[in-house]
């Protein structure tokens, strides 16, 4: 199944221009660099909707948590686990 993943975006890492940019999202802890190219709007601190590596929309807080707590429930954040415990 594709999921999009609601992770916190704390921090730009790599920034070409108003468009091109690259930052660090937080899954409960797990920290993964995403492609921000498709949310210019998003800001350090904001919630994203992230996809195979890019994150897709932003998110409400709340929302964001909801959504991840349930994803945790149902045992669907494979995508988070590191190439080492795979």
């Amino acid at each position: 199944m594709c999921l999009s993943i609601p992770g916190k975006l704390i921090a730009i890492t790599s920034q070409l221009d108003e468009t091109f940019r690259v930052g660090k999202v937080s899954f409960d802890g797990i920290i993964k660099e995403v492609s921000l190219t498709l949310v210019p709007e998003a800001n350090v601190g904001d919630y994203v909707l992230v996809h195979v590596g890019a994150a897709i929309s932003t998110i409400d807080e709340d929302e964001a948590k909801k959504t991840f707590d349930l994803l945790k429930q149902l045992d669907e954040l494979h995508e988070l686990e590191d190439d080492s415990e795979k």
